[in-house]
């Protein structure tokens, strides 16, 4: 497979923040699961870095990086210290290194909704930070977990205390922390929890520091009717849209609609897939070039498996993500850990989206949305069908590009 250029120079100084958004040529790989800290995994990823360059990833989300009461990473508290249970500070940079010399963007994986304490300060709740940098006191913790400061601005992570980013020196000592992240080698941002703290902050923080991508999760509960899924789930697309917005537009989201919706079409109700306008029923149909669509993470799928993609429609999935607007991000345990087959064909597909200049912008056209057939024409080189239902384009000029269990892509040449 040829290399293939972006048009985007990745040694870019990191000060125009829309360039990458502008740019909507990213595919992102999440690198890791929930079991990955068990696994000596930022060597792992060291052995992986050619083969990530090589199949076309952009950005590669990495765990969180700093050290964490919970193995995981998510319960931070010293965030100064790089030794985590990923592995030491030595690796990470190395691995950091490496990926800088293959031209990919390492994404930190940025946890500030919420912080351990070292010590107990007011009402006997460990809400301060002695002994360790950026030292704080019970006024940065919130009023609601246990601290001395202010009312949460989002919703509460609950059992441990929340940040208050209303506080002006929590917000001056948290960028200082995000520009050091960068000096140490990361590019791109991955904002956890994002509904724990109002986005005005988040905008604050990527003005201040300028990583060149910024993506959060804005995670809530799709509209239900008992254990069906809604047809109509604009009202939880925009909200995501609304937390976009409060960022100045100058970050992506996670596109959790699109993911509740398509792990329920392939499964037999295609429909589902465009919306009353004829548009993808997405954040993808709305907003393309801030949503970043995907089919598991490490809370969805993995050993965590709280809303997991159906596994026996996995190539589906990524058949319709790879060729579709938006930003895709390819799942490690999809890409490294099923086998060889699934690799391959993902990166037939990532070949495919990049050889046919498929953008987070690009239209689509969708022309089936049957229960058992999907069908679409994005941009006017790419043409592709999920579902048992047959079905290909109409004309000499489209060719079978690849095809496998349940789908089919065409292009034109």
């Amino acid at each position: 497979m040829g290399v293939w250029n972006s048009g985007f120079d990745n040694n870019v100084q990191q000060t125009d923040v829309g360039a990458v958004v502008r740019n909507g040529r990213e595919i992102l790989l999440q690198a890791f699961n929930w079991e990955s800290h068990k696994h000596d995994w930022w060597r792992n990823l060291d052995r992986k870095v050619s083969d990530i360059s090589k199949s076309g990833f952009t950005s590669v989300w990495l765990p969180p990086p700093t050290h964490s009461f919970s193995p995981e990473g998510y319960l931070p508290q010293n965030l100064y210290s790089l030794n985590s249970a990923y592995g030491s500070e030595q690796q990470l940079k190395m691995l950091l290194q490496k990926m800088k010399q293959h031209k990919v963007r390492a994404m930190a994986d940025i946890v500030i909704n919420h912080r351990i304490g070292t010590t107990r300060g007011h009402g006997g709740m460990y809400n301060r930070y002695d002994g360790i940098p950026l030292a704080w006191d019970e006024r940065a913790v919130t009023s609601c977990t246990g601290g001395l400061g202010n009312r949460s601005t989002g919703d509460n992570f609950n059992g441990v205390p929340n940040i208050d980013h209303s506080q002006q020196f929590v917000r001056n000592d948290l960028i200082q922390w995000m520009q050091w992240l960068l000096r140490t080698g990361f590019q791109d941002f991955r904002f956890d929890f994002a509904r724990g703290y109002s986005p005005k902050y988040v905008k604050e923080y990527i003005e201040g520091v300028k990583p060149l991508f910024s993506v959060g999760e804005y995670w809530d509960s799709c509209n239900y009717n008992g254990h069906f899924l809604e047809y109509n789930q604009d009202s939880h697309r925009q909200r995501i849209i609304n937390w976009i917005d409060g960022t100045g537009q100058l970050s992506a989201a996670f596109d959790f609609t699109t993911k509740g919706i398509l792990q329920e079409a392939v499964k037999g109700q295609y429909w589902r897939l465009r919306d009353p306008k004829g548009k993808p029923p997405g954040v993808m149909g709305w907003w393309p070039s801030r949503a970043v669509t995907f089919l598991d993470n490490h809370d969805t799928g993995s050993t965590q498996a709280h809303w997991p993609f159906p596994s026996n429609h996995l190539m589906e999935g990524y058949a319709y993500i790879l060729t579709h607007p938006g930003i895709p991000s390819v799942f490690y345990d999809h890409f490294y850990d099923w086998g060889n087959s699934i690799h391959d064909q993902i990166v037939k597909l990532i070949d495919i989206r990049k050889n046919r200049d498929i953008s987070s912008r690009s239209t689509v056209s969708i022309l089936e949305a049957q229960p058992n057939l999907y069908s679409a024409v994005i941009g006017d080189r790419v043409a592709m069908k999920i579902g048992e239902g047959s079905w290909c384009p109409s004309g000499r000029e489209w060719t079978l590009a690849t095809c496998g269990h349940r789908y089919a892509v065409w292009q034109k040449s």
